[in-house]
C-alpha cells in the first residue's frame, strides 16, 4: 500500500469517529491476522493525514476479549503509523481519580489470560521485545498537554491493570486492585501496548474515568458508564485533535528500531514462508 500516515487513533467505547477531519474516506484492509474491527477512517487535520479506527466497531458490535488486536494494530503499521493514540474508558481505583478526570497512564499491569499477546507466536520465528515501558514517554507527554488544554482534571502517569472482561470485576477483585496501588482498570490496552511495540510505534493513551469500579459504594453498571462516556467523548475527542496538531514536527518514533537485538532466532533457520509474512514487521532486519 501506498498510503504513509504517521498517526493513528484508536477510539474506544463512546468514541466511534473523530469530528474535526477532512478529506475523509474508508479503507478496508486485509491482513494476515484476519479483519480488524472496522473500516479505516482515512482524514486530514490542518494538512496531517490521520488514520482512525473504532476499536469495537461503529455501533460497538466486538467485546473486548474478542477484539482482534492483531488485525488492529498491523492495519495501522500498513498504513505508516508511527505514533498510535489509543482513547480508553476505564474505571477508578483510587478516590483522586473521580468519575469525568482523565488519566494519562506510564503503566500496565496484564491481568488477562485469553488473548493472543504477539504477533510472533508461530515456530521458526522468536522474538523477544523490550516493553518495561509500554508507553511512549513522548507521546504521553504530548497527551497530557493536549488534555490540560481542553480544561478536562488530567492525572500525570499511573499504573493501569487490564482485566479480560467483558465481565466487571468482583468486589474481591477490585479490593486487591486497590491495595497493590493500581490507579485504574480496563480491558483493551492489553495486548494493543505490546503489539504497538512490535510493530515499532509509540503507543499512548487517554483513559478517561466512568466509574469507581465496584469497590466504591455502588457497583458499576452500563448505565452509569455509558452516562459518563457520553459527558467525556467530546473532551477525548478534542484532546486527542490537540494532540494531532502537536505532532505535526514529531520526530521518528523513538521505539522505530524497537526489534533491531529482539530477534532470538538464527536469521538463516527463518523459513522463506515466515520472512514474507512478517516483512512488513522485521522485513529491514533480515535485509540487511
Amino acid at each position: 500500500m501506498s498510503i504513509s500516515i504517521r498517526i493513528g487513533v484508536i477510539g474506544g467505547s463512546g468514541v466511534y469517529d473523530l469530528p474535526g477531519l477532512t478529506d475523509i474516506e474508508e479503507v478496508n484492509l486485509e491482513t494476515p491476522f484476519g479483519a480488524p474491527s472496522d473500516n479505516y477512517i482515512l482524514g486530514t487535520l490542518e494538512g496531517q493525514r490521520v488514520a482512525f479506527l473504532a476499536r469495537h466497531g461503529r455501533g460497538h458490535l466486538i467485546n473486548p476479549t474478542s477484539l482482534n488486536s492483531r488485525a488492529n494494530i498491523w492495519g495501522f503499521k500498513q498504513l505508516g503509523v508511527e505514533y498510535l493514540i489509543s482513547m480508553n474508558a476505564c474505571g477508578s481505583l483510587q478516590e483522586e481519580y473521580e468519575p469525568g478526570h482523565i488519566v494519562i497512564p506510564d503503566q500496565l499491569y496484564d491481568r488477562t489470560r485469553l488473548r493472543p499477546l504477539t504477533f510472533f507466536d508461530e515456530p521458526g520465528l522468536v522474538v523477544h521485545p523490550s516493553v518495561a515501558d509500554p508507553l511512549c514517554p513522548d507521546l504521553s507527554g504530548i497527551l497530557y498537554e493536549a488534555v490540560r488544554a481542553t480544561g478536562k482534571t488530567v492525572h500525570k502517569g499511573g499504573d493501569f491493570v487490564v482485566i479480560e472482561g467483558p465481565r466487571f470485576s468482583t468486589k474481591a477483585e477490585s479490593r486487591v486492585f486497590r491495595k497493590l496501588g493500581f490507579a485504574i482498570i480496563g480491558m483493551t490496552a492489553i495486548p494493543e501496548a505490546i503489539l504497538a511495540r512490535e510493530a515499532e510505534m509509540s503507543y499512548g493513551i487517554i483513559a478517561h474515568v466512568t466509574d469507581y469500579d465496584v469497590w466504591h459504594d455502588e457497583p458499576v453498571t452500563v448505565e452509569m458508564v455509558i452516562k459518563t462516556l457520553l459527558a467525556n467523548a467530546a473532551a477525548a475527542q478534542q484532546a486527542t485533535l490537540n494532540a494531532i496538531r502537536m505532532l505535526r514536527d514529531a520526530p521518528p518514533s523513538r521505539y522505530a528500531n524497537a526489534l533491531q537485538d529482539a530477534i532470538i532466532t538464527n536469521r538463516a533457520m527463518i523459513s522463506p514462508e515466515l520472512k514474507e509474512k512478517y516483512r512488513l514487521l522485521i522485513g529491514k532486519y533480515l535485509d540487511s
